[in-house]
């Protein structure tokens, strides 16, 4: 696991997108797994920059996101459809048919079995992640099976409490999401993790300390040959 320390968010989402960039820049198919949340908003500002100057193009990349919340139309403002579209795919060359994300408005087990055929037929080369407050990855939350792959889960009230900040009330917060499996995670060649903020600082000494232990889901990251864990220095703070 390589470590990176920066010095604030901005340089974090700036190294973040550097290393995407340079991915595209070596393969230009290349097949990358998206995260959303508040974490990559400043990486994919950063993406859509080098977009708008000529420095990368998308037009033959594909995407697959790790998550959506089930019962949530694709345009409701929180669903993560909508966030990937206002965030990077309304303003990039990539192709509609090349972007991939789980389709959980309606049948939620038969969309997650779809999605994971998809995956299971297909190698991510590079899969970004964030890191939940409990030590989730995708909506992997504490005790999920490291041999878990894309199934429906039931949101734990932590991982609620914490995204409540994105709707008017906690009652609006869905209940339950599709998402990649531990599994699927792994699967990727190249696995980029952003965590940000003060807020996550017992999160990133917990991840750092390197006990792998399904209690934390993010540990299993010690096991990939090919992780790279970007933190700003407030996330940083209580391994000094």
């Amino acid at each position: 696991m390589k470590i990176v320390v920066v010095e604030n968010y901005e340089k974090l989402s700036s190294e973040a997108a550097r290393i995407i960039i340079n991915q595209l820049k070596k393969k230009p198919d290349s097949v990358l797994g998206l995260a959303t949340g508040g974490t990559p908003v400043g990486m994919y500002e950063n993406l859509r920059k080098a977009y708008a100057e000529g420095e990368v193009s998308f037009k033959d990349v594909k995407t697959y996101n790790l998550d959506e919340y089930c019962g949530i139309d694709p345009k409701h403002p929180q669903s993560y459809h909508y966030y990937m579209h206002q965030n990077l795919f309304d303003y990039i060359d990539i192709k509609p048919e090349n972007v991939h994300l789980p389709s959980a408005s309606e049948n939620w087990e038969n969309a997650a079995k779809a999605y994971n055929d998809l995956l299971n037929q297909t190698e991510i080369d590079l899969q970004v992640l964030g890191i939940g407050s409990n030590g989730h990855i995708g909506f992997n939350e504490p005790g999920t099976s490291f041999e878990q792959e894309t199934f429906v889960v039931e949101l734990a009230e932590k991982t609620r409490l914490d995204n409540q900040r994105f709707f008017n009330s906690l009652d609006e917060v869905p209940r339950y999401a599709i998402t990649m499996g531990i599994k699927n995670i792994m699967q990727a060649k190249q696995i980029l993790l952003l965590i940000s903020g003060k807020n996550k600082a017992e999160t990133a000494k917990r991840l750092l300390e390197g006990k792998v232990s399904n209690d934390f889901p993010a540990s299993v990251l010690h096991l990939h040959p090919n992780v790279t864990v970007i933190l700003d220095e407030d996330a940083y703070g209580l391994q000094k």
